[in-house]
């Protein structure tokens, strides 16, 4: 979570080596993907304090989240409810919104720590 997405994208592409593999401007956030083949970064500026889910709201500055590729969205979340994680937001009605966010949920787990999991992984990503 930034205030400049393009900004920090830049250091991370300069200082690191990573490429910008996409862009969003999403009903959650606007930001910039970055990718160095492995690992992938998300770069963004959530839009309201719901979204951004942590103390202090969208104008936090941290590593908001993690996120997990899974297999099944079902099967995981039931794991993830089963050991005390809870839903935190679940997939958007719109089909349309669903295409942005990568068809991801999100979670808290026991420590409040927000979990993206997807079905479909992140643009950039590979498996």
């Amino acid at each position: 979570m930034v205030p400049d997405p393009e900004k920090t994208a830049k250091f991370f592409m300069d200082t690191f080596g990573m490429e910008q593999v996409g862009t969003t401007e999403s009903p959650l956030s606007t930001g910039v993907f970055l990718s160095d083949g492995t690992i992938n970064l998300a770069v963004l500026n959530f839009k309201d304090d719901r979204s951004a889910g942590v103390p202090g709201g969208k104008d936090s500055i941290c590593i908001n989240h993690i996120g997990f590729w899974v297999d099944d969205l079902k099967e995981i979340d039931a794991q993830i409810t089963g050991n005390g994680g809870a839903l935190m937001l679940g997939l958007p009605d719109d089909p349309d919104d669903r295409k942005e966010l990568f068809y991801e949920v999100k979670y808290k787990n026991p420590d409040g720590i927000i979990i993206d999991v997807s079905a479909h992984g992140w643009v950039g990503a590979k498996l």
